[in-house]
């Protein structure tokens, strides 16, 4: 329906015109061009002012869409900053609550370490005096040491055949019947008794038969070799001491007598020798004894104490890794909650600044809503101003531009009730620029250069006073503008066909009623392209000239 209304419109307007001639009494002349243009540049303008008013709508709904949005996340903002509130006082007095037992264990700690420190020192003095004695001990003992040593080496190296030899002497010479005694005395053989050969009313001790019947014992060696020396009998020891002074007790005479006897002699100096200082030695032995005594009784208990304060110390780390954890866990909330409020304080400066805008954005949106509807009919309008209204004046334009509206309207073209061309097509910063560059500043003027900008044929432009002229000229100027004028002479050719080729623009003057020829090309924009080449080519005359990009 909107097709054939807005055709009959178009038609309506090329009318109107043809009799605002009349009217007017000036020559403008409709032809099928203008009407073809008319056409054409609606169709350009809806589609470029529809995608402006598009964009610009959707600009103000994509902000409208950020500060609900921001309200909505301030909302949640607010509640998680409700919600962390507690927990934050909650974790505060969870590690203040930790700090205390931390504090009391670790002065528990201390103090079992400086239990367990003093103890470390006593059980070291205990070791040490130990140690002492130990050493005391065997130092003494080393004295004898060898000469048992020695001793169990020479009763090693008796054979069988050297006992056997001892044995079988009826009649042994007095080294050998000493040895043999002091040795009965040591592994406590009793005597025989025998008559004295002195005085046969009275009896003495023998003990060379019992010798013969201790060595005759397949034992006899074993019992030397394995003879409790730590043990010996006090009064065996006091038996034997008489012998080491006897003569023939002494090793050189035992040696000379018997190679058996004289191992057997230097058995019982060391076994006596050994009893001499292992009686000295045994008090100090016992007295290591109990050292080591109390020694192991005190690392006993020093170990229990030493676990219980391990137990205290991993127990102290737990608290003190909980600690941290939960110290950690503060922090984070504070970090979390010091952004929450910076964030809750940005949107909500955000949100108080804009406040009054978004019931601006809102009406904008929806004003830009009506506009893209309206679009329809002022873009015609639009077209029909760029098209026709160009040679008239302000008072014949806007009775023109009022019946079109009108028109528009009774056939249900949808369109703004109060019609501007500047409304429609205008661009502020635009207008503003080319008020800056000497248009002057009134809304006729300023509809004729929007006007120029937005019609797609070449503008003619009537400027009896130059203020179009100083216009152009001012703001094609950083462009390199070329000013050509038909009544000047020169070579105006070559001037187009700089212009064309670099793509400066042109501004010919002095214009007549008519026109040469040559121009008529450029003026209808007589553009083709070359079959092998993408290149737009003009033509001027007899030229052929390839179009620069601009």
């Amino acid at each position: 329906v909107y097709k054939f209304h807005i055709a009959h419109t178009l038609y309506c307007m090329a009318v109107s015109v043809v009799f605002g001639c009349r009217e007017l009494g000036r020559h403008t002349y409709v032809t099928p061009t203008s009407y073809l243009e008319l056409i054409y540049t609606y169709n350009e303008l809806l589609g470029a002012q529809r995608s402006n008013v598009q964009q610009l709508q959707r600009r103000y709904e994509v902000g409208l869409e950020k500060l609900l949005t921001a309200e909505g996340e301030v909302n949640v903002m607010k509640q998680e900053l409700i919600e962390l509130q507690p927990k934050l006082i909650e974790t505060g007095k969870e590690v203040e609550e930790t700090l205390r037992v931390v504090d009391a264990q670790t002065k528990e700690a201390a103090a079992k370490k400086e239990v367990v420190e003093g103890e470390e020192a006593i059980a070291a003095e205990k070791a040490a005096a130990a140690k002492a004695i130990k050493d005391e001990c065997e130092g003494e003992l080393a004295v004898a040491m060898p000469m048992l040593e020695s001793a169990l080496t020479a009763l090693n190296t008796l054979t069988k055949a050297d006992i056997t030899e001892v044995r079988s002497m009826k009649n042994p010479p007095a080294p050998v019947k000493v040895t043999m005694e002091a040795v009965c005395q040591l592994l406590n053989v009793k005597p025989k008794k025998v008559n004295d050969p002195a005085n046969p009313t009275k009896k003495m001790d023998d003990y060379w038969g019992p010798s013969q019947a201790l060595l005759g014992d397949t034992t006899f060696m074993t019992q030397l070799q394995e003879y409790d020396k730590d043990n010996i009998s006090p009064a065996y020891i006091q038996a034997v001491r008489p012998y080491l002074d006897k003569p023939e007790f002494q090793s050189d005479t035992v040696k000379k007598a018997s190679k058996a006897a004289y191992g057997l002699c230097c058995w019982v100096r060391a076994m006596e020798a050994y009893d001499k200082v292992a009686k000295v030695v045994a008090p100090k032995k016992a007295k290591l004894q109990q050292a080591e005594g109390e020694y192991y009784t005190l690392m006993e208990g020093l170990a229990a104490k030493k676990a219980e304060l391990g137990a205290v110390v991993a127990a102290l780390q737990a608290l003190n890794d909980k600690l941290a954890s939960m110290q950690a866990r503060r922090q984070q909330l504070e970090e979390e909650v010091a952004l929450c409020k910076t964030k809750l304080e940005r949107a909500t400066k955000l949100i108080g600044g804009l406040g009054g805008e978004k019931t601006r954005w809102s009406e904008v949106a929806k004003k830009l809503a009506a506009d893209y509807t309206n679009l329809t009919g002022d873009v015609l309008l639009s077209a029909g101003f760029i098209a026709y209204l160009g040679p008239y004046t302000a008072a014949y334009r806007e009775r023109a531009v009022g019946q079109w509206v009108e028109r528009c309207r009774s056939v249900s073209i949808p369109c703004s009730e109060h019609f501007k061309l500047v409304t429609v097509l205008g661009q502020p910063v635009t207008i503003r620029s080319w008020l800056l560059d000497g248009l002057p500043n009134d809304s006729l003027s300023i509809d004729n250069a929007i006007v120029i900008s937005k019609a797609r044929r070449w503008p003619l432009m009537i400027d009896p006073q130059g203020q179009a002229n100083k216009w152009i000229k001012t703001m094609e100027k950083k462009n390199q503008l070329e000013v050509v004028k038909l009544s000047g002479g020169g070579d105006i050719i070559r001037q187009l066909e700089n212009a064309v080729q670099f793509g400066f623009p042109v501004l010919i003057e002095d214009i007549g009623e008519e026109l040469d020829p040559i121009l008529e090309p450029l003026l209808l924009k007589a553009i083709f392209k070359q079959v092998c080449q993408q290149d737009r080519v003009h033509c001027i005359g007899c030229l052929q000239l390839i179009a620069h990009a601009h």
